[in-house]
């Protein structure tokens, strides 16, 4: 289709949207603490926040009500990233930040030619001075989301392995699969990343075992626990990993930071995949309905 972009890569990816059309996943979680994670190896890591309710950036210790610019401002061409960017002095990466402001981004951009692709154009000229650059979206299918796939080199699913949580998985797989058709060549599903897993629940252990058996290695080794010092880094304005670095959450997300660094170190040492060898990410496999075995155990805490 004409809205599509030739690939233009010619690096190894840096740019991964986190993203899921189901909220309360863990999706903020996760793009704060694998930005923290990716800071603590040594990767200079910007942080974009997309999301209009400003939780990345909150969770980043920024407060997004004295914020002057951000990234509304930015994508409607009022400011750049360098000066709408702000410094997470506590976890060691930058946050691009956002606010209420952003909800109105939309009818902002109508007037604007390509409007998919302002965020894309935006963060170009400050590529070389990150290592790896992170979107969080909102949990919805908006311009804005669009904008952060466009943006992207590939994409980082955090779901809980829950029934309802592979239907959210097919319903992204399906946008991803138009925006990678439409207008991003580039674009991949980078990984799955599981999130809040007790164990102890035996449908979760089926989910997982149903997304390794259909994604293969596209499923993250790293499992994310349900930890309640994740829950409660936020509202102290950190990252779990800065809160609580010896909570078993926070060990979790540093070991995928890790795995994330060497997968992309993979990468650059292969030629850069052509849009034909990267192809669409497949179809998400079908829940099977939980067994009533898989109920729930009484009263299950949260580990640290």
């Amino acid at each position: 289709m004409e809205n599509r972009r030739e690939s233009g890569r010619s690096h190894a990816p840096k740019i991964f949207v986190v993203a899921n059309q189901k909220g309360g996943v863990g999706k903020t979680t996760t793009s704060v603490n694998l930005a923290a994670a990716l800071a603590r190896h040594g990767k200079r890591t910007l942080l974009v926040d997309l999301d209009p309710q400003g939780n990345a950036t909150m969770g980043s210790g920024i407060d997004k009500r004295a914020l002057g610019r951000s990234v509304y401002h930015v994508l409607i061409g009022l400011a750049d990233v360098v000066d709408a960017t702000r410094r997470s002095e506590n976890s060691g990466y930058d946050v691009l930040p956002a606010n209420r402001d952003l909800a109105g981004a939309e009818l902002d951009l109508v007037d604007f030619d390509e409007r998919e692709s302002r965020l894309k154009d935006a963060l170009e000229a400050v590529l070389d001075q990150y290592d790896f650059v992170l979107i969080d979206c909102p949990p919805s299918l908006s311009l804005l989301t669009l904008n952060g796939f466009c943006a992207a080199h590939g994409v980082v699913i955090p779901m809980q392995c829950e029934y309802f949580a592979l239907e959210g998985l097919s319903d992204l797989v399906n946008t991803i699969k138009k925006v990678y058709a439409n207008f991003n060549p580039d674009l991949q599903v980078i990984g799955l990343l599981r999130v809040m897993f007790d164990p102890r629940v035996t449908l979760t252990q089926q989910v997982s075992a149903q997304l390794e058996q259909h994604f293969g290695d596209k499923v993250f080794r790293t499992i994310i626990p349900r930890n309640v010092r994740l829950a409660e880094a936020p509202s102290y304005g950190l990252p779990g990993i800065v809160f609580d670095p010896q909570s078993k959450g926070a060990r979790a997300y540093l070991q995928f930071g890790a795995e994330l660094v060497e997968r992309v170190a993979g990468w650059s040492r292969r030629a850069a995949p052509t849009p034909a060898a990267a192809g669409p990410p497949p179809a998400a496999p079908t829940a099977s309905a939980p067994h009533p075995a898989s109920a729930l155990p009484d009263s299950p805490e949260p580990s640290r």
